[in-house]
């Protein structure tokens, strides 16, 4: 387990101080630029109004999409801004630029205002963390709170370049984020059931290497599960496979037997004869995937062989849909996973991602204990690698 920061924002003499506060505010934006999701802006608003509440100023900073270095229109702030401030029921002022003399001037003439600076990434010097231009955001407050777990798996300039020049300390969303999904590694109720799903199996196998050690029972879905099927020797149509990966599953598979863990995959499958959502489709056996078919959902045999695992659960972690969830023919075992999941009595803990795009969907969010903002931070963080952000606080 990693080293966790020492400092959280209740060890910062805040008061009357400005305060430069690197959140994650990448959140969808609809057709008419209005937020579609303002599940991570809510989530910064307990570190937000404890400094208001100590007389602080928060100059909040984030990136909205992709990019890369240059202006884009569509991806300013400004109606981040405006939800921000409905949610907080206090003015905020966003700022069409992020550094510089007009943003120094914008954060003395409005003492009285929250101020959001423009989406970092329209700088270059964000992504490749220059110092010159962490050290520019720096200038603009007295100490700095990063609250963006989201992005601590970045080594950029406003989650870690910052650090060097300004007292540092993590906020309440990330400090949380640390302790529960920490809390997993190191003394998780048992017993400890992990769902894994989503498309690759080369994006989890580090996760299952980490659970193989802690976890009593792995279960298994999506698209990375064909690979595991396949090193078990079964055909699976034309269903998703990494082939360069059965070497590394069939190792982990027999390190998991070594270790006494599960590591469960479906007993059948809703199979199409084309990756359409219109395809006709049919339920099959696992060991009887058609040559011409391909997976794209769990079967009902399975969601009942796993619920019935998940209902006895002390602890349940799940990152990744059991298939294309985004289409209603093969939504089926998605929803209903998530929804034993939010029905169980264990302390259940999502990792975000697609899996959080699910639990919207279904209208299952508010029944699970935690749901994580960062699904890339959350699993490297669970695979035990270190999150450069955190390093650099530490």
């Amino acid at each position: 387990m990693m080293s966790l920061p020492r400092k959280t924002i209740e060890d910062l003499d805040v008061d009357n101080k400005k305060v430069l506060v690197r959140v994650d505010f990448n959140v969808p934006l609809d057709k008419n630029r209005k937020v579609a999701d303002d599940t991570r802006i809510r989530g910064a608003l307990p570190t937000i109004q404890y400094l208001l509440d100590h007389g602080a100023r928060p100059i909040l900073m984030s990136h909205l999409g992709r990019p890369k270095g240059q202006v884009v229109e569509s991806l300013r702030m400004d109606p981040v801004g405006k939800r921000l401030a409905e949610l907080l029921g206090y003015p905020v002022l966003t700022l069409k630029e992020s550094v510089g003399p007009r943003v120094r001037e914008a954060i003395k003439n409005n003492p009285n205002k929250v101020i959001l600076l423009e989406n970092l990434r329209f700088y270059a010097g964000e992504r490749e963390n220059m110092p010159e231009f962490a050290r520019q955001l720096a200038s603009l407050a007295d100490m700095y709170v990063n609250d963006a777990f989201g992005t601590s798996h970045r080594a950029h300039a406003s989650t870690a370049g910052v650090n060097d020049y300004l007292p540092s300390a993590v906020g309440f969303l990330m400090e949380k984020e640390l302790r529960v999904l920490g809390g997993i590694l190191e003394d998780p109720a048992r017993p400890f059931v992990v769902v894994l799903g989503g498309n690759k199996v080369s994006d989890k196998l580090g996760v299952i290497d980490s659970f193989i050690e802690i976890a009593d029972t792995i279960l298994t879905g999506g698209g990375m599960c064909f690979t595991i099927i396949k090193s078990m020797g079964l055909g699976i149509g034309q269903s998703v496979i990494e082939e360069d990966q059965l070497e590394q599953v069939s190792a982990s598979m027999k390190k998991a037997r070594k270790k006494g863990v599960r590591v469960m995959v479906p007993v059948d499958f809703v199979v199409a004869d084309r990756f359409d959502k219109d395809a006709n489709r049919k339920l099959v056996p696992t060991e009887a995937i058609p040559p011409d078919f391909i997976g794209l959902d769990i079967g009902p045999a399975t969601v009942k062989k796993y619920c019935r695992i998940i209902h006895e659960a002390g602890t349940v972690f799940w990152n990744g849909p059991m298939g294309v969830f985004e289409w209603p023919s093969f939504a089926h075992g998605t929803e209903s996973i998530a929804g034993c999941i939010a029905d169980s009595s264990a302390t259940t803990v999502v990792g975000g991602g697609d899996s959080d795009a699910a639990l919207r969907q279904f209208g299952l969010e508010e029944k699970m204990d935690f749901v994580s903002t960062g699904g890339g931070a959350a699993m490297r963080l669970l695979e035990g690698k270190e999150l450069p952000a955190l390093d650099a606080l530490l």
